[in-house]
């Protein structure tokens, strides 16, 4: 199973700020309310259980309003793209010195942040993996984020914005946090794909 993205609900390392000024403050508030709103009555029914006039209704908003924040039922799920792309280019450009970029990756993707203790985090993963349409939704939106993630791996290696190797680290690294969450074992499994991307790695950049 894919561990996806946190909830808004769920606590995560900032981003990119906080928004400023009083319209972008209700903006961030009716959204915060529209996701918790969804959140609270998918964990508690099902995702295809509740339809989004409900939600809307539960967050006393208009169902055009939803729909001016989130542009799906699934988006409603996830709302942390900014921070998890910001969070992925950290990953790469503020490792420890002697770590190579596939270590920190692997460290980053199998431990993204701080929310996997948090009480909501486990109900909220179980809802994402027996619901096709979330596991997709999630699976897509991770993915969004590779060509951001192949960009900072070639600027901090000198290579061309276009370069194939760092592309192809950013491609498999972010295609494995599915297998590895899938696994039976994911530290080990997270430590053999990892392993191989290492030595890949290594070869087209020996000393990176």
């Amino acid at each position: 199973m894919t561990e996806p993205a946190p909830h808004p609900k769920i606590p995560v390392p900032a981003g990119t700020g906080a928004p400023v000024g009083r319209r972008e403050r209700k903006k961030a508030q009716t959204r915060k309310a529209l996701a918790d709103a969804a959140l609270e009555l998918f964990l508690e029914r099902g995702f295809d259980q509740v339809g989004v006039k409900e939600i809307a209704d539960a967050a006393d908003v208009s169902v055009t309003t939803l729909f001016k924040h989130f542009a799906s039922k699934e988006a409603l799920v996830f709302d942390q793209d900014d921070d998890i792309e910001a969070g992925l280019v950290a990953a790469v450009r503020d490792r420890a010195p002697g770590q190579s970029i596939p270590q920190a990756l692997r460290a980053h993707i199998i431990h993204p942040g701080g929310h996997v203790g948090h009480p909501e985090f486990a109900p909220f993963l179980r809802l994402v993996s027996e619901t096709p349409a979330l596991r997709d939704y999630s699976h897509r939106m991770w993915m969004r984020h590779e060509t951001a993630l192949a960009r900072a791996i070639a600027q901090e290696v000198g290579a061309p914005e276009d370069d194939a190797t760092c592309a192809a680290l950013a491609h498999f690294a972010l295609e494995s946090r599915e297998l590895v969450h899938g696994h039976a074992d994911p530290a080990r499994a997270a430590e053999e794909v990892f392993a191989l991307l290492e030595r890949g790695w290594a070869a087209a950049h020996p000393d990176r």
